[in-house]
């Protein structure tokens, strides 16, 4: 029974490991085509053409984008619960930490995905189906394409760290454990309300609840891929550095 349990445990581990990074990279993969991609060509579309591509390709990528988005969420969420991670003080050392930044915002990203940018896609692909059929566009296309573009340029934005925090809390378990490094207490909690507060401000941006959906200095980074990769790596920066700087180094026998 014991061999049985822990079978079933190592497989668990390993499969939800697995499966999330397969689904990970098929959405981060369909998210980097949609802004990097798709929404660049569409731009210097014909408008008949882009109408057509709106109405037949969109609905099919959008598809596997938001259930491998699911997938990725459903088996990150099995992999703290396999490794019980969830439990004790696990979120009080380094690789907690990191954890959490990449699981945040990869969470805010997962809702971004279902709660504003399939709402809105579902919008303007009807709207281009309409037109395909022969009646007139949605008026309301224009804006739910608005809030659309936002909501993914935004997920782009975190993507860049989300990476990073994910991919190396494994590596940071391993140079913390090698070296002593520690997080202070007080650095614990400035990192866990910086990273908070950081996330919750780009994301009311993302909804439109810093000065509106125009145009405006908070959405610039947003306004194409470029600036929004420059962003991400700023972003990406500004929380590395808050990390080391909530380091200390445990005495040889602490």
């Amino acid at each position: 029974m014991v061999l049985a349990d822990n079978f079933g445990r190592t497989l668990g581990i390993v499969g939800s490991r697995w499966i999330h990074l397969l689904a990970g990279i098929t959405w981060i993969g369909l998210l980097y085509y949609f802004n990097f991609v798709q929404t660049p060509a569409f731009a210097g579309f014909e408008a008949g053409s882009r109408t057509e591509a709106t109405a037949k390709l969109v609905p099919r990528a959008l598809w596997w984008f938001r259930w491998a988005a699911a997938l990725t969420f459903l088996t990150g969420v099995m992999i703290l619960g396999f490794q019980q991670q969830m439990k004790g003080a696990y979120f009080k050392t380094l690789p907690g930490m990191s954890i959490f930044a990449g699981a945040l915002m990869a969470t805010v990203m997962f809702l971004n995905v279902w709660l504003v940018i399939w709402p809105n896609q579902k919008i303007a692909i009807a709207s281009a189906q309409k037109v395909m059929g022969g009646g007139e566009a949605d008026p309301a296309a224009a804006g739910a394409a608005r809030r659309g573009l936002l909501a993914s340029r935004t997920n782009t934005l975190f993507s860049i760290p989300v990476m990073f925090f994910m991919v190396g809390t494994s590596h940071f378990a391993a140079v913390s454990d090698h070296l002593k490094i520690l997080p202070s207490n007080s650095g614990k909690a400035v990192w866990y309300v910086v990273v908070g507060v950081l996330t919750l401000l780009i994301e009311a941006n993302a909804l439109g609840l810093l000065g509106g959906m125009g145009p405006g200095p908070t959405r610039k980074p947003l306004e194409s891929h470029k600036a929004t990769i420059m962003a991400g790596f700023v972003l990406w920066a500004v929380l590395f550095a808050l990390m080391l700087g909530c380091f200390y180094t445990s005495p040889p026998n602490g």
